[in-house]
């Protein structure tokens, strides 16, 4: 998708905001990939219509959860530049990597929508003021927060099978080892073992 009819002259002359996110350090270090596609929506911009000099790249939250805005300095930053009219489209790979929680996704819907600030992802430019942009966005935002939720009972439940069976590996404080039979002992180095005697 190279145009939408529903960039007009006044969004091209305001930037753009490319938002990079990864919810985990793990999924920064593992998934490059990811990062990459995430990159390359600066060509996605261009295409668009905005000049590179307009475009920013904000990846301040690369290791940080959606599920809230607390330590997210980046989303903080797109919700500023939004408020401050400076912003003319606002494009994340998916937009439900903005938010994962749909209290701070239709607060950022609804400031968008009154900023005149398009939103676009890898599927196409939604405007958050009208009827149809909203009910596709707001949409987009439910089903985010769904996944999430089923996402953590997945893990739980995986937890508590585990726990259920014996099997369930928390980590130990410091100077205690698993054995190969998964017994808790105390660990095999004689100076940790020493040192520990020493404060106790």
């Amino acid at each position: 998708m190279n145009t939408s009819d529903l960039i007009r002259p006044q969004h091209l002359t305001r930037r753009a905001a490319i938002y990079v996110r990864q919810s985990t350090q793990q999924q920064v270090v593992s998934n490059q990939e990811s990062l990459r596609l995430q990159y390359a929506l600066k060509h996605r911009a261009c295409e668009l219509g905005w000049p590179e000099s307009s475009i920013d790249i904000i990846d301040k939250d690369l290791g940080r959860s959606g599920a809230t805005t607390d330590g997210r300095a980046g989303f903080q930053e797109l919700v500023a530049q939004a408020a401050l009219g400076q912003l003319g489209i606002l494009i994340a790979y998916d937009a439900t990597r903005l938010a994962r929680n749909c209290s701070h996704w239709y607060q950022l819907l609804d400031l968008c929508g009154r900023a005149d600030c398009l939103i676009a992802d890898r599927d196409g430019v939604y405007d958050p003021s009208s009827v149809n942009g909203r009910l596709l966005l707001g949409l987009k935002g439910q089903i985010s927060e769904l996944e999430l939720h089923t996402i953590r009972a997945r893990l739980t439940a995986g937890v508590l099978s585990k726990a259920k069976r014996g099997e369930l590996a928390l980590s130990l404080p410091t100077g205690l080892a698993r054995s190969g039979s998964g017994e808790v002992v105390k660990h095999p180095n004689r100076e940790v073992q020493d040192r520990l005697t020493l404060i106790f």
